[in-house]
C-alpha cells in the first residue's frame, strides 16, 4: 500500500514511495523486520507487501516498476545486566547501549540485491555486513562481500528475532562473519537449501575484515525440510541441517564468556593457532503453533602452540532451545507477531512468549595438561537460560531472562556458579 506517491513524466525517473512493509517476514541477511527470510538462512531482502491495520510501516524508496529499491532500517538494543550472589565480584552490573545500527538494502536493475549493515555501539564504528547478490533464480545467488558464514543454525538467525538476550554458546565455536563469495539458493519449494562459502577463514565466533595469512576457508551447509510443501502437516516446521568448514588456523585464539560476558576460558600468551583447523556441526529445528525448538552441536578441531609446545585441541558445544507463545500467536522461526498491537485503551497488550535454553562448552583436556591456558580458566561451563520476551508490536521486543552458568573445578580454577538477570529493550524496522 503506498501512502504518498509522486509521478513524474519520464519513466527513467524514480517515483517515490512510502511503502508499508510486512511486520514479522524478515531477511536473513539484515538485522529488522522488513523482508523474507529463506529457507538457507541467508538474505533475500522482498518487495513490499500489504500489512494489516496498526502495522508501523517500514520506509522504502523505489521505481514504478519496482527494478530498483531502497530501504532503511534501524536496529537498537539498550540492554541491562546484573549478577546475584557474586561474591567474587566478576560481573559487573550495568546498563548499555548495547547495538545501534543503521540499515540500508535494496536492489538495482532487478537482479542485483545490497545489504548494508553498520553498528556504532559502545561508541564504535563497525560494519557488520556489506554484500552484494547476483539473483540468477530461486535456486541461484552468488553473493560476495562480508557477510554470516552459512554454518551456525544460531548465529544465521536474525539477531533481532533470537530467543534470549545472548546467542547460544555454540556461536562462540563457529565461525561469524566473514569476507568473500558464498552460492547458495533453494531447491524442490525449498525442501532442500544449500550454501557453500569461500571465504578468508576466521577464529571460532570471529568477526573480521582482514585476512591473516594466504589460506582460504571452505564451508558448506545442507538444510532438508522434507514436509515444507505439505500445507496440513504437523511435520511441515521440521527441518534438519548439517555443516562442516575447513580452513588455516589463524595467529589469535579465541576467549570464551559466560551468560554475565565474564571469560572463563582463555590460552595463555603468546599462544596462537596454526595449520589445518576443521569444524562440523549437525542442526534440528521444528516451528509448529505456538512451538518453536532447535538444537545443535558444533565441534571445531586444530592445533595450537607456545615455544614449541604443540597441541591438537577441540572447542565442543551443544545447546537445545525451546519456546511456547502464551497468547496463542503462532511461532515460526522469527519473532512473534502479536494479533493485535499494544494499544491500552482498548486493553490489548500484545503478545507474550516463555523460552528456555541449556547449553555446554567444554575445552580439551589436552589444553591444560600442555599448560597452554591461563592460571584461572575452566575447562567447560553449563548455563540454564530462562525467560519470558513481550511483543507489543512487530517491531518493539522486550526480553528478561535468568541464567545459572556452572563451571568445571579444573586446576586452578575454581570459579563459584554465576547468576545473571538480563533485560533488554529492542526497536528494530
Amino acid at each position: 500500500m503506498f501512502l504518498s506517491r509522486h509521478r513524474v513524466p519520464s519513466p527513467h525517473l524514480l517515483a517515490l514511495s512510502l511503502v508499508l512493509g510486512s511486520a514479522g517476514h524478515l531477511s536473513a541477511g539484515t538485522e529488522t523486520t522488513s523482508a523474507t527470510q529463506t529457507s538457507t538462512g541467508q538474505a533475500t531482502p522482498s518487495a513490499p507487501t500489504v500489512p494489516p491495520t496498526s502495522t508501523t510501516p517500514a520506509f522504502v524508496l523505489q521505481s514504478d516498476n519496482g527494478d530498483n529499491r531502497i530501504q532503511f532500517g534501524t536496529l537498537i538494543h539498550a540492554d541491562g545486566r546484573f549478577a546475584f550472589d557474586d561474591s567474587e565480584a566478576r560481573v559487573l552490573n550495568t546498563w548499555q547501549l548495547r547495538r545501534l545500527r543503521a540499515i540500508v538494502q535494496g536492489k538495482v536493475a532487478r537482479h542485483f540485491e545490497y545489504f548494508l549493515n553498520v553498528d556504532f555501539g559502545g561508541g564504535n564504528v563497525n560494519v557488520r555486513d556489506a554484500f552484494m547478490d547476483t539473483v540468477f533464480s530461486p535456486a541461484l545467488r552468488i553473493r560476495a562481500g562480508k557477510s554470516r558464514v552459512p554454518f551456525s543454525y544460531d548465529r544465521n538467525q536474525l539477531l533481532a528475532q533470537i530467543l534470549f538476550v545472548e546467542r547460544g554458546l555454540t556461536t562462540a565455536v563457529a565461525p561469524d562473519r566473514d569476507t568473500g563469495v558464498v552460492v547458495m539458493g533453494d531447491l524442490g519449494h525449498a525442501r532442500v537449501s544449500y550454501a557453500a562459502a569461500f571465504t578468508n577463514g576466521v577464529v571460532d565466533g570471529g568477526n573480521s575484515d582482514l585476512d591473516t595469512n594466504d589460506a582460504k576457508d571452505v564451508a558448506g551447509r545442507l538444510i532438508v525440510r522434507p514436509w515444507a510443501t505439505h500445507l496440513q502437516s504437523r511435520l511441515r516446521g521440521l527441518g534438519a541441517a548439517v555443516a562442516a568448514n575447513a580452513g588455516e588456523q589463524g595467529g589469535t585464539l579465541p576467549a570464551f564468556q559466560t551468560a554475565g560476558r565474564q571469560t572463563f576460558f582463555a590460552y595463555a600468551p603468546g599462544v596462537v593457532g596454526t595449520g589445518r583447523r576443521t569444524r562440523w556441526s549437525p542442526q534440528v529445528f521444528y516451528a509448529r503453533g505456538r512451538v518453536w525448538t532447535y538444537a545443535e552441536y558444533v565441534r571445531s578441531r586444530g592445533r595450537v602452540q607456545r615455544n614449541g609446545v604443540t597441541g591438537e585441541v577441540a572447542h565442543q558445544a551443544w545447546q537445545a532451545a525451546a519456546s511456547w507463545v502464551l497468547t496463542g500467536e503462532p511461532a515460526p522461526e522469527r519473532n512473534v507477531r502479536p494479533d493485535v498491537n499494544f494499544n491500552p485503551p482498548s486493553g490489548h497488550i500484545g503478545a507474550f512468549q516463555l523460552a528456555g535454553r541449556v547449553e555446554r562448552l567444554w575445552v580439551d583436556r589436552e589444553a591444560f595438561d600442555r599448560q597452554l591456558t591461563t592460571a584461572p580458566s575452566s575447562q567447560s561451563a553449563t548455563v540454564w537460560t530462562a525467560g519470558v520476551n513481550w511483543y507489543p508490536n512487530p517491531y518493539i521486543k522486550w526480553v528478561l531472562n535468568f541464567d545459572r552458568s556452572v563451571f568445571d573445578q579444573t586446576g586452578a580454577s575454581h570459579r563459584q556458579p554465576e547468576h545473571t538477570l538480563a533485560v533488554r529493550a529492542q526497536v528494530g524496522f
